[in-house]
């Protein structure tokens, strides 16, 4: 395993970071497709044997059951201080007035429940899972800088947004003597790269790091356009993400390449997104000891010019999806 620093701070995380939402209690939250304690323990054990630092969780992943398993994993297989713990806040968790978006209230209330549910008096990366168009930026950010200041966050982070929201709560947040965002976790892989035309040069000037969801998009670059697995006949919003005419093409080409290489495709897929200067770690989701194998070898993987080249030429713009 390979690290990196996030973005233009010090944080050291490894080049994967492991994408928790595959591990939550099945029966809770909308995420039937995933799996539960005793399974989960043992492939993150794993991940954390070769070299994965970075977990990244969230309060909504299996209506909080995947940061209790990921709490308990931490403490069975390493050590707290030598993981990189990240979760998130935005979305609902309960019905009724503020029990979602990123109110003072609803900031400081979820990240004392997911203090609890991680067991743990801090975590490394706090994000905000979307943007909340009812709750000024203002109040938001001074809530999370409160956060920083309190000693339970290390460091602040964003998900999927424009670029222009994204510009404007790093400028208030300078503004303000606030506590700013270090990094941006977007959807962006070979079939959706609308993120290079203003987010990723933001980035890039703002030393923001990214760490892209999705990197394999949702598995589909990963089999045949037309093979279904039990997550993606349930999924309703990944369906909506890609689509045939524009996309199955840069699915072949994935599967080419990595006929020609004598590798996974899931290996060709992540080496891509890994290639791109602005990418500190992609977050990989695991359901299979495959999957893992395949994150990890992708680390050393290089791909030629000509490859990338290859990769990238069907490529069509689409419409923005993901907030």
């Amino acid at each position: 395993m390979k690290y990196v620093r996030l973005g233009s701070t010090g944080l050291e995380v490894s080049r994967i970071c492991l994408g928790m939402m595959s591990f939550g209690d099945p029966q809770r939250g909308a995420h039937p497709w995933s799996l539960p304690e005793e399974e989960s323990r043992r492939l993150i054990e794993k991940a954390l044997a070769a070299g994965i630092t970075f977990l990244d969780t969230a309060n909504v992943y299996s209506a909080g059951s995947s940061e209790e398993i990921t709490g308990r994993a931490i403490r069975s297989f390493t050590t707290r201080e030598d993981v990189v713990l990240a979760t998130k806040v935005h979305g609902r968790m309960r019905p009724g007035p503020n029990g979602a978006g990123l109110s003072r209230r609803a900031i400081l209330g979820e990240l004392e429940a997911s203090l609890r549910r991680l067991d743990t008096d801090y975590v490394d990366l706090y994000q905000i899972h979307r943007w909340d168009p009812h709750t000024p930026i203002e109040e938001t950010l001074e809530a999370l800088d409160f956060a920083v200041r309190s000693g339970k966050v290390r460091y602040l982070g964003a998900s999927s947004m424009w670029a222009w929201q994204f510009s404007k709560a790093l400028y208030t947040a300078g503004e303000h003597g606030w506590h700013r965002f270090v990094s941006m976790q977007d959807h962006y892989n070979l079939l959706n790269r609308e993120e290079e035309r203003e987010m990723h040069p933001l980035c890039a000037d703002q030393g923001i790091g990214v760490i892209p969801w999705s990197p394999l998009a949702r598995g589909r670059l990963t089999r045949d356009w037309g093979e279904a697995t039990a997550r993606s006949e349930t999924d309703e919003f990944g369906k909506r993400l890609y689509d045939e005419a524009s996309d199955r093409a840069i699915v072949e080409r994935v599967a080419e390449v990595a006929a020609q290489r004598g590798v996974s495709r899931a290996q060709v897929g992540l080496a891509w997104v890994l290639s791109r200067p602005v990418v500190t770690a992609p977050i990989v989701g695991i359901t299979r000891d495959a999957h893992l194998d395949d994150a990890v070898a992708a680390v050393d993987l290089r791909l030629t010019d000509e490859e990338i080249a290859r990769l990238e030429e069907p490529y069509r713009p689409h419409e923005v999806a993901g907030f």
